[in-house]
């Protein structure tokens, strides 16, 4: 199976400036098609809500460029940015990069976790009170979002990077009461997404460049974590995965690359029976 010259990218937000570049060194050139209606499979401010998973999503957008191009290869991208799972007052992000080859169904899928993504957002009473958030997000490079605390799922504006029109804005939306102002996630609009999705890129193209052992195909790389790690105590199954299962999703070949430290027994620490 070869590499394709030219694939189709599902995107209205730039992001071709990211994910080109990696796969223009394995000779693939990227086109995007033009009036390609991304947000009509999600938006970061709710206006449109995403259907399905991030994976879906990414999959919809693929389909919809080579849809648009003709092409038999499509890529994608999805992010997804909310409350740290495990640390208060943070925030996370994951970021998704999807493959997908027509005409075998083939997909490969690079996903990254972002521990300090440019998210936030703050009510302001007024104007004034703005500051001290632009400053932290890195506006005019970060674009905010401001949309009124009483009907948040429709935006007032977006993509705000003039402070002169901010502040006209935030004082007409402020008028009644406070104003809620966001980061804006476009990649276009958020340098440090745009980062994370350049290296998602790179994981990519050097994913491809990997070729299947079994059949040659291109992808072979990370699928999953392995099983469990027994017990150093009891051997019963515990919370710390045994390696990473890589493989190929074209003709389903996997191997478990086992941990570098080479444990075959896990710390009861992370046994539920012996640390519940």
């Amino acid at each position: 199976m070869t590499l394709p010259d030219l694939v189709a990218l599902g995107t209205m937000h730039g992001k071709a400036a990211a994910i080109a570049p990696p796969l223009a060194a394995l000779g693939i050139a990227v086109t995007v098609p033009d009036g390609l209606d991304t947000d009509a499979f999600g938006t970061f401010t709710g206006e449109r809500p995403r259907v399905g998973t991030m994976l879906d999503a990414a999959r919809a957008k693929a389909r919809a460029a080579m849809a648009a191009t003709g092409l038999p290869v499509g890529l994608a991208s999805e992010g997804a940015y909310g409350p740290h799972p495990v640390i208060p007052f943070l925030a996370q992000g994951r970021e998704l990069l999807l493959w997908l080859d027509s005409r075998t169904g083939h997909e490969i899928v690079e996903v990254l976790t972002d521990p300090a993504p440019c998210y936030d957002q703050l009510a302001v009473p007024s104007p004034a009170e703005a500051a001290g958030f632009l400053g932290r997000i890195g506006f005019p490079d970060t674009a905010v979002v401001v949309s009124l605390a009483s009907n948040r799922a429709h935006p007032v504006a977006k993509g705000i990077r003039d402070r002169a029109e901010l502040q006209r804005i935030l004082a007409a939306a402020t008028a009644d009461g406070p104003a809620i102002l966001q980061t804006d996630m476009r990649a276009h609009l958020n340098p440090r997404r745009m980062m994370m999705i350049a290296r998602l890129a790179e994981q990519l193209s050097a994913r491809l460049a990997r070729r299947c052992p079994d059949c040659a195909a291109p992808g072979w790389g990370f699928l999953r974590k392995g099983p469990a790690l027994p017990c150093a105590w009891c051997s019963g199954p515990t919370l710390t995965p045994g390696g990473d299962i890589h493989g190929c999703t074209a003709c389903g070949a996997e191997t478990l690359l086992p941990l570098p430290d080479g444990k075959t027994e896990a710390d009861p620490g992370s046994c539920p029976l012996c640390n519940p």
